[in-house]
């Protein structure tokens, strides 16, 4: 779009007679800056405000390093990692430390068999152990193997998740700043109409002064102008509080002043076979599904591994030292080695490994529903994305057209007023009809942008180019 600007901008507040003067000694060069500016204005614009201009790229980055919805599943995705080891996995030994200690003091009576009595008061017995274990599954049924194959699923299913929601703030950082940019070009055109509508004032009262015009037509030309105006402070307000929301997505400080680049075209060069493709190989959200499934049949293997037997090894080292005057030892030292193999197998549970099975089973089939019905709808939203997308393409060229023949009539119509050829009314439908068409063209083709990011955003192709 072209700069909507004024070359001259009106102050109704002065005095009638300082703006009756400048008015009439600038009136033909307003006439002709108006009719340039307004030829140009609904081709390309571009706000020079004070605040810092902040590009595309630049907002992607600021949201992929705060935005907290990235933040929160990048450290799910690093759970992930962290669980996918071969210890978690069951593939590695237990080794474990013992250390234990105690005693007691007792008054004690001992008979002995002959009939003589022993008594020992304040027997102190003390005892203590440790030692250090080792238990190692050596063969579970391949269960340990098909747990490790099911952490790895897990990290990648949460990579995807993590790409999935990268994209998601993608489009919407892209969606805010190409409304922002948008925004922007609205506000620079209700400028613009103000300024047209306060030549119009300015021609009525002149004309009312030297007794050819009307209070009337001064009136009017006053309540169009009040409009324009709220209408310009309304699209300010809309602009501000969608500045805030671009802020807030971003993750930074709401109150921060800044533009954005207007300029943005739609890039018309997408092929729907392509996307179709592109989709089946690297929507995120496809892959995700398919690793379920995959997640599912690996938790299958695990449950299916407790039909064979469980094999252990154990050994460790032990020491053991006890003192106990009563005693037939009154004291007690070891220490060594030990070693073992365990063996279990699970014969009748209650049926409750074939109820496992069973659910297993389902829970793949489930699984495999959900990926036919995730790419039916992946198919849905890519034809739906991709007819908006063409007919957005279509309707930015009719309504750059409109542009021209509207800028056209604006520019003869404007002419014809300055000349008292035509009433305000015609001037007033002629300005209508050029802003009209310049809104229209900035919606269509913001809506094409976001068809555009859309199709990106479902085919997994979605870059910061």
């Amino acid at each position: 779009m072209a700069q909507l600007g004024l070359k001259y901008r009106f102050d109704l507040d002065k005095p009638h007679e300082e703006r009756q003067k400048r008015q009439m000694n600038r009136k033909h060069d307003i006439i002709h800056g108006l009719l340039a500016t307004f030829s140009l204005c609904f081709l390309s614009i571009s706000i020079a405000y004070a605040q810092e201009k902040l590009t595309l790229k630049e907002a992607i980055s600021i949201a992929l390093q705060n935005n907290y919805d990235i933040k929160l599943i990048k450290n799910e995705v690093e759970v992930t990692k962290n669980n996918n080891n071969l210890g978690n996995a069951g593939m590695l030994p237990s080794l474990s430390g013992d250390f234990s200690t105690g005693g007691s003091k007792q008054n004690s009576v001992q008979t002995q068999a002959s009939g003589n009595e022993r008594k020992i008061d304040g027997a102190r017995n003390s005892n203590m152990a440790y030692g250090i274990g080792l238990n190692w599954t050596v063969f579970d049924g391949f269960s340990m193997f098909a747990n490790h194959d099911r952490l790895k699923a897990l990290q990648q299913q949460g990579e995807k998740n993590a790409d999935a929601q990268i994209l998601n703030t993608i489009t919407e950082v892209l969606a805010a700043y190409y409304n922002v940019a948008k925004q922007q070009q609205l506000v620079i055109a209700a400028d613009s109409t103000i300024d047209i509508s306060a030549f119009r004032l300015r021609i009525a009262d002149s004309k009312l002064k030297i007794g050819r015009g009307s209070k009337l037509d001064l009136l009017a030309a006053q309540v169009d102008y009040n409009t324009d105006t709220s209408n310009y402070l309304q699209q300010k307000n809309l602009l501000h509080n969608y500045l805030v929301a671009l802020n807030k997505l971003l993750a930074r400080d709401a109150n921060i002043k800044f533009s954005v680049e207007n300029n943005f075209e739609i890039d018309a060069d997408l092929n729907y076979t392509t996307l179709a493709s592109q989709v089946e190989q690297l929507n995120p959200a496809l892959q995700s599904a398919i690793l379920t499934k995959k997640i599912a049949e690996l938790n299958l293997k695990q449950v299916q591994g407790n039909r064979y037997p469980q094999v252990s090894v154990n050994s460790g080292y032990n020491f053991n030292r006890s003192e106990s005057p009563t005693g037939f030892n009154t004291k007690f030292r070891a220490h060594g080695f030990n070693y073992g193999l365990t063996a279990s197998i699970n014969i009748f549970n209650g049926f409750l490994q074939r109820q496992n099975e069973r659910n297993a089973k389902l829970n793949i089939n489930s699984a495999a529903l959900q990926i036919d019905q995730t790419k039916q709808n992946l198919a849905a939203q890519l034809i739906t994305a991709y007819q908006d997308y063409s007919t957005f393409i279509e309707l930015a060229k009719l309504e750059q057209g409109n542009i021209k023949i509207a800028n056209q009539n604006l520019d003869i119509t404007l002419e014809k007023y300055r000349l008292g050829n035509i009433t305000p009314l015609e001037l007033r439908e002629a300005q209508k009809n050029a802003i009209n068409a310049n809104n229209r063209y900035l919606e269509i083709k913001y809506q094409g942008k976001l068809a555009e990011v859309y199709l990106k955003q479902i085919s997994g192709t979605l870059t910061l180019q």
